[in-house]
């Protein structure tokens, strides 16, 4: 029957479903790479995730993906029954990433479009031979293994009823969230994995598989199942576990007649005060008749009653909830979801909604600052009343809008934690991996921009960076290498560093590279150029100072990629090093899409933005306070603390801008516990920025960070505070 099934529309849920349990299997294994063996937590967590897999990806017809998956579950399977002993952790931890890779690589094809027809037999006959290891030295002699964990492919789900004395019976009621898609699906996987563990199995609705329409009827009714099994009742919750689409699941252990009568007891059967059960196909309205029938008869059997009889409900039995008067009542759950609903939103909306709302803050500014208010004697008291309802309202809508887009750095950072592991074991290095601030939020648009930058820097760190065992023994440091990523908002950019503990840049072995290539002005000696200028040279298009070529370095490739794929979303890139202790490479990214409280201000006849958030003071200041050196450099002296000055608009080459101190205003900005005090003509005044960035055919200037539109049409720019501070 699961050929006539036609899984297109199943296909999108799938791919979501799988790829976070990939993501939660990757960063457990990641977790517990360092220890000794997998907790009991860890070993049922990733068996139960390929049980998953495997099922959606046999419903799915992915023959390869299930093969692979079952294959490790079997793994997996022999660990959790029999415990064995000296299991090769790290061997093992390669195993699952491998299978991890493949799966995850196999979706990618899915996803775009081309057939999963990934060769999965060198992994399963690897895994084959992993689990004859564990069976031949992790079995203590006497203990027989666990019987092997068979797997058959399905051609329908009735199993002729073959009860022994360790037979027991249940009935299992399944309530889905009212926001489950495709509950069908779900619950045709449910059936998928009690089936091995079945004797006997009927469930309802029957057509899950053919009628796609019973989803709607199983998220109203509910889905009820009927089980024999040679199990426990805790056994059987640990295959239908409650989750994000499961609200609930009652298990009721019942009588061999019980079962055998079916959904349905008949006429003949317990009554329903003895029993409490319910024809699961029946009306609410013939529900009740039975059970009111079965009390008056109890009442006419000789108890007496001053009440009407009610028939006992038992644990996993059904409660009859009423809506309101004239409305159809339904069987339901007590019991009400406290759980959050999602949606998933198709990215390239939100981008369109960012822009919309980016556009109604320009169209909100050119409304309230338009030059028709400014008429004399007009009485614009409940007109200013209305726009401070409207710009209020359009503020939350800005928060709401930026907090949907708003994705935590977690996923990206545990890609890289795999990368080291990688990298640092077929390399044979022993490498620590630190993460800090991987809570982080940034927009979706920039984790996309930044994932292969952090892939190159992170590679980069473990081959260039961290030495050999040999090598940190010889000059005194641990064996041990660090590297640490960490993340953090500053000054309204995201600031993401790699720093490892090695051998930090050879100044020396760059400049004669350099000079090498034909980089470096032959008229000024080499002493000229700063730590800075020198480090900056290894991002150029071909350069390597590594002689030899590995699979991850040496061909000049790599760091000119890191800077290409920053600039394009204006960011840039810092290197710090200190030579034989270690180097510290930091990403900037700004803000290119979004909206920001600003101070608008005037050079020259320009108009300019700072975000309010560096502004740390205004001040009025007097020339008997400025300190002005022999060599140009100005400063200025505020409560006892001398302050570098920079005047923007000799800065830019402006013309006609204010030089007398005492005309203009002094902002102090101040950027991780750098300050400067900066001189502007005039200040216009605070308004909502929408960030631009800025075009590409326009060269990037030291100091900016993007433009916007003013409410008057005229275009301001964006100052980096941090550009100008350095």
């Amino acid at each position: 029957m699961a050929e006539e099934f036609s899984t297109d529309g199943m296909l999108d849920i799938y791919l979501f479903e799988n790829e976070q349990l990939l993501e939660q299997l990757q960063e457990r294994v990641l977790e517990q790479k360092d220890a000794d063996c997998f907790d009991e937590d860890s070993i049922n967590e990733i068996f139960r995730t390929m049980h998953t897999i495997k099922g959606s990806s046999g419903i799915m017809m992915f023959d390869n993906i299930t093969a692979v998956s079952h294959k490790l579950e079997d793994v997996f399977y022999y660990l959790r029954e029999s415990h064995p002993e000296n299991v090769p952790h790290l061997q093992l931890v390669e195993h699952v990433l491998e299978v991890e890779d493949f799966i995850s690589g196999e979706l990618e094809k899915i996803r775009n479009g081309d057939p999963a027809d990934g060769d999965a037999s060198g992994i399963v006959a690897d895994l084959d031979k992993f689990l004859n290891l564990l069976k031949n030295g992790g079995v203590e002699e006497g203990i027989e293994p666990p019987p092997e964990n068979v797997h058959e492919e399905p051609k329908h789900f009735y199993i002729a009823p073959v009860a022994t004395t360790d037979s027991r019976f249940y009935k299992i009621y399944i309530t889905f969230y009212p926001e489950t898609e495709m509950a069908n699906v779900h619950a045709y996987k449910t059936v998928y994995a009690l089936k091995e563990i079945a004797e006997d199995l009927l469930y309802s609705p029957e057509d899950i598989i053919s009628d796609e329409s019973s989803a709607e009827t199983i998220v109203k009714e509910g889905f009820r199942i009927l089980l024999q099994a040679q199990c426990t009742e805790e056994e059987i919750r640990q295959i239908i576990g409650v989750g994000y689409d499961i609200k609930e699941v009652d298990v009721y252990e019942c009588k061999a007649e019980e079962f055998l009568q079916g959904f349905d007891f008949g006429e003949n059967g317990p009554s329903a005060a003895e029993s409490a059960v319910i024809d699961l196909n029946a009306s609410v309205e013939e529900i009740e008749s039975k059970a009111e029938a079965a009390a008056a008869a109890k009442e006419g059997e000789g108890q007496e009653s001053k009440e009407p009889a009610k028939p006992k409900i038992a644990p996993g039995d059904f409660v009859i909830k009423s809506k309101e008067p004239g409305k159809r009542k339904t069987l339901a759950k007590d019991k009400k979801s406290d759980k959050a609903s999602f949606i998933s939103v198709n990215v390239s909306k939100m981008d369109q909604l960012m822009e919309l709302i980016g556009e109604l803050v320009i169209s909100e500014s050119v409304v309230l600052q338009s030059p028709d208010l400014n008429v004399p004697g007009l009485n614009l008291d409940n007109f200013k009343k209305e726009a401070a309802q409207l710009t209020k309202v359009s503020t939350d809508l800005q928060d709401v809008i930026m907090s949907m887009r708003m994705v935590p750095l977690t996923n990206t950072f545990q890609k890289m934690n795999r990368i080291v592991f990688d990298v640092s074991r077929k390399l044979g290095k022993d490498i620590d991996f630190v993460m800090v601030g991987e809570q982080t939020e940034v927009d979706k648009n920039i984790i996309e921009h930044i994932s292969d930058p952090l892939m190159h820097i992170v590679r980069n760190s473990v081959d260039h960076g961290i030495e050999s065992k040999e090598q940190r023994i010889e000059s005194g440091k641990p064996e041990r290498g660090k590297v640490t990523l960490s993340a953090k908002t500053e000054a309204g950019k995201v600031w993401i560093s790699v720093e490892d503990d090695g051998t930090g840049l050879d100044r020396e072995k760059i400049i004669a590279k350099a000079r090498k290539q034909g980089l470096l002005d032959d008229n000024k000696p080499d002493s000229a150029y700063s730590d800075k200028e020198v480090y900056q040279f290894i991002t150029l298009p071909g350069f390597s100072t590594n002689e030899q070529v590995t699979e991850y370095s040496g061909r000049g490739v790599g760091m000119d990629v890191v800077i290409q794929n920053i600039q394009t979303i204006g960011g840039t890139l810092e290197i710090e090093s200190k030579p034989g202790l270690g180097s510290t490479m930091i990403l900037k990214i700004p803000l290119t899409l979004a909206i920001i409280d600003g101070i608008v201000m005037e050079v020259g006849g320009s108009s300019f933005v700072m975000e309010t958030g560096v502004i740390k003071q205004f001040i009025r200041v007097t020339e008997d306070m400025m300190i002005h050196e022999p060599n140009g450099d100005e400063y200025i002296m505020i409560r006892g603390e001398a302050y570098p000055v920079l005047r923007l608009g000799k800065w830019y080459g402006l013309d006609q801008y204010e030089e007398a101190v005492e005309n203009g205003i002094m902002m102090i900005l101040e950027v991780e516990d750098k300050k400067i005090c900066l001189m502007v003509d005039k200040l216009v005044g605070e308004r909502e920025i929408v960030v631009k960035p800025i075009p590409s055919y326009i060269k990037k200037v030291k100091g900016l960070s993007g433009c916007t539109q003013l409410g008057d049409g005229s275009i301001a720019l964006i100052l980096d505070a941090a550009g100008l501070i350095e």
